[in-house]
């Protein structure tokens, strides 16, 4: 098998090891297969066209032609001419297609379902990354850059991707890149004989027992790969990493220890309610009565930095039998026991659980974890909610109007925490709170005003269409058009309710669902919601429902509250069918149009979710990556200009710098001859290598005597008793350099430059290194042993 066809099928296989991170996206997996014949047929078009020989632009053109030609017979045969060739009919098909894709991508949780627009996004986008490994790896003979495009779709996987086995995917697609280049390695040394078959095994053994330098390159590609996935462990990393073991941010070990870290535990939840159609989410039995009130909330947002809501970083530990009494619920306020049966659809995956609040206890099998200030379990090791169905025990606190008007200080730390606001909060978010509550004589009565003035009096309207703001003054621009979502609503109210002092959390689960019967509930992805809680001393953490249309009022906020213009407190925010649903209506809950509103924690997503910015850190790591996705590229031509910058540099003046100074002017001049194509042959006398570069190189009369001039040189160094010192052999190599520049076309002059052929030599200098440290490791092995012995027998 020649190199050139090695390297093809090594490129092909590269790409579709590269293409299995994309398998987790959609079921089934059948698109694979159309894609590897594709694939197939497009590597052989590339392997025929070499041979020809055509030019490189024509082949790289064959191979898209054909590609486009496939693609058209498997999606638009019956709007092409005689099937495969593609007309105006044809494009416009492709563009539905795509745009049908495009659409599905948003439409549908992870796996996706394999339809005709997302598998044409896939089967295209591996012919079109494989054109490109193709193109850079075998067509212009440098597979090192071919990895970008490599890891441009391992990163589109990974990033749509819910994270489970990232760390399988990255081995698989890094593997293919190893192949790859392990492909071109072998290549390149084949062309070089027996010079590069490496050290013998042992000082002073068998030349014919030499390790190959393949098998090194290998090894060390191994080593490499390994340092790359250990490596990250032990370093500080932002918001986890490739390898993190929960991918939520929860402390691996099963005891009774661990943390959750301040990560958004909504990413997932977005990710599942970011469809279109109301697919039912969870089907629900219960005991109790009062279906209106049935919320199931998933976690509470209690840490607010004036651009975000997050969760804080709470210590967790195992599951309970029995959750303790919810923090302070006295022991005067009226409850009931409630037992709710839970069953989470297939393709639910959520890593928190929902339950109704305060839960007393919950039976479920698998990995999860409780977190006892906000009464959550949350799932370890990648647990998630998909399909799993579980019997949560909780409370329906009932407390009455006296009762939270009446309540006490809450406790310090509690108060201090849970009324924390960042001084870069607007002004007019306090000044509007002191306003809407002016006259109330206790916080319960603020947080009754709150609540009607969002939901009633102040002019404000719920609306899915309303573009979110971001940045520190989002809430004053809510408060100024009135116009939002849930969480909108939810926000601003929990922030308003803190600048009063009341101890404020946002809470975000699902709104009551749509009754099945007499006990049983179905819970929609338009019922997903987020809705602030209050706290208050003797009752707890109490629900409020700020956002108009949606939820049912608390009965407590209007039962003494005679004169409320609060509409009734059954409401429940339901909706029309399970089924999908042709048109969703804005009417909906606040996921019906936009789900992610609720559930996400990215500046398009929350009103105060944005930022005037991002972090430093954030900010750094994106300068860093940018960096270095332009200097990895760029590390061949960056390591040759240093290379030739040190080789026809100043030297001592000493007779032991002659030789050493002229050899590797040689060498920078041989170098130069092989990145414009002119390959060197160590097997030729200075003076024959000279003639010959001249020739290939079809040099002018100057440039000519300069090579000449440089080869006279070495062979004085290698021959001569002592050799004479020659004067401006820097200016004569930058002479040649120069007349090969103006003779070879601008491609040649853009690889010579970006990728030249002898930066090669550092995977050489590097397989060299390691096989004299073995050499010495191997030299060293005896007398650590005759020290050892001596030792004990001492």
């Amino acid at each position: 098998m020649s190199g050139r066809t090695r390297m093809a099928l090594s490129a092909a296989a590269a790409t579709l090891l590269a293409s299995c991170a994309l398998l987790p996206l959609v079921s089934p997996v059948s698109w694979l297969i159309q894609a590897i014949f594709l694939l197939s047929v497009q590597t052989g078009v590339g392997m025929a066209t070499r041979r020809v020989p055509l030019a490189r632009p024509l082949t790289v053109a064959a191979q898209a032609l054909v590609a486009l030609m496939l693609l058209t017979l498997t999606f638009a045969n019956q709007q092409a001419i005689l099937g495969v060739i593609p007309g105006p009919e044809a494009f416009s098909h492709f563009a539905e297609l795509l745009r049908a894709g495009a659409d599905d991508v948003s439409r549908y949780s992870i796996p996706a379902p394999l339809s005709d627009g997302i598998r044409l996004m896939l089967i295209g986008g591996v012919l079109i990354i494989g054109l490109a490994v193709d193109t850079l790896a075998v067509t212009f003979r440098s597979a090192a850059p071919a990895g970008l495009p490599l890891l441009a779709l391992y990163s589109v996987a990974a990033g749509l991707a819910d994270g489970a086995g990232d760390w399988l995917w990255f081995l698989v697609a890094a593997a293919g890149y190893l192949m790859l280049l392990l492909a071109e390695g072998r290549d390149r040394l084949s062309q070089w004989g027996r010079v590069f078959g490496g050290a013998p095994r042992t000082p002073g053994g068998d030349p014919s027992d030499a390790v190959a330098p393949v098998r090194t390159g290998r090894r060390i590609g191994v080593v490499a790969l390994g340092i790359a996935l250990v490596v990250p462990l032990a370093l500080p990393a932002m918001n986890g990493g490739l390898l993190d073991a929960a991918g939520t941010g929860v402390g691996s070990g099963s005891g009774s220890g661990g943390t959750i870290s301040a990560v958004n535990p909504l990413v997932s939840l977005r990710d599942s309610l970011n469809v279109d159609e109301d697919r039912e989410v969870l089907s629900l039995k219960t005991n109790t009565d009062d279906l209106s009130d049935l919320y199931l909330r998933i976690v509470s947002l209690d840490d607010f930095d004036g651009t975000t809501w997050q969760p804080s970083k709470r210590s967790i530990q195992s599951v309970p039998d029995q959750f303790p009494t919810p923090i302070g619920l006295g022991p005067d306020v009226r409850r009931a026991q409630v037992e709710t049966t839970i069953s989470a659809a297939d393709w639910y995956a959520q890593n928190w659980l929902p339950m109704p609040y305060p839960p007393s206890g919950v039976d479920i099998n698998g990995n999860w974890r409780y977190e006892p200030l906000g009464m959550t379990v949350v799932g370890d090791r990648r647990q998630t909610t998909r399909g799993v169905t579980y019997t949560v025990r909780s409370l329906d606190v009932q407390p009455t109007a006296e009762q939270l008007a009446n309540a006490g200080e809450p406790p310090v730390a509690l108060k201090r925490e849970f009324t924390e606001l960042p001084d870069s909060l607007p002004a007019v978010v306090a000044k509007t709170a002191r306003q809407v509550t002016e006259g109330a004589t206790s916080h319960y009565e603020q947080a009754v005003k709150l609540q009607e003035y969002f939901a009633v009096t102040g002019g404000f309207q719920y609306d899915t269409d309303v573009k979110v703001g971001t940045g520190r003054q989002a809430i004053a621009r809510f408060l100024k058009d009135k116009q939002g979502f849930c969480v909108h609503f939810s926000f601003a109210m929990a922030a308003m309710a803190r600048s009063l002092d009341i101890p404020a959390r946002v809470a975000v689960g699902f709104a009551p669902g749509t009754p099945q019967g007499a006990s049983s509930v179905s819970v929609g992805l338009k019922d997903a919601h987020a809705w602030p809680e209050l706290y208050f001393e003797g009752v707890g953490w109490t629900r409020f429902e700020p956002t108009p249309t949606r939820g049912s009022v608390p009965s407590y906020t209007v039962s003494d509250s005679p004169g409320s213009t609060l509409p009734d407190v059954t409401r429940p925010s339901q909706s029309a069918s399970t089924g999908p649903s042709a048109s969703p209506s804005t009417s909906e809950s606040c996921a019906g149009q936009k789900p992610e509103l609720c559930a996400s924690e990215s500046p398009e997503a929350a009103v105060v979710t944005g930022g005037d910015g991002p972090r430093w850190y954030v900010v750094l790591a994106w300068v860093l990556g940018g960096a270095a996705a332009l200097l990895i590229p760029l590390a061949p031509m960056l390591w040759r200009l240093r290379t030739r910058a040190v080789r026809l540099g100043g030297h001592g003046r000493a007779e032991a710098d002659i030789p050493l100074h002229t050899l590797a002017v040689w060498q920078e001049l041989t170098d130069i001859a092989w990145d414009f194509g002119i390959a060197p042959d160590d097997s030729q006398t200075p003076r024959k290598t000279a003639a010959r570069i001249v020739r290939l190189g079809r040099l002018d009369p100057p440039a000519a005597a300069s090579v000449h001039r440089v080869a006279d040189a070495v062979e004085q160094v290698l021959y001569a008793p002592a050799p004479r010192p020659v004067a401006g052999l820097a200016e004569d190599v930058r002479r040649v350099l120069s007349d090969l520049e103006s003779k070879v076309s601008r491609t040649t002059n853009l690889r010579a430059r970006l990728a030249p052929r002898s930066s090669v030599r550092v995977v050489w200098d590097l397989s060299d290194w390691w096989i004299n440290v073995k050499r010495r490791a191997a030299a060293a092995r005896p007398t650590w042993r005759r020290a050892s012995a001596s030792g004990q027998r001492g």
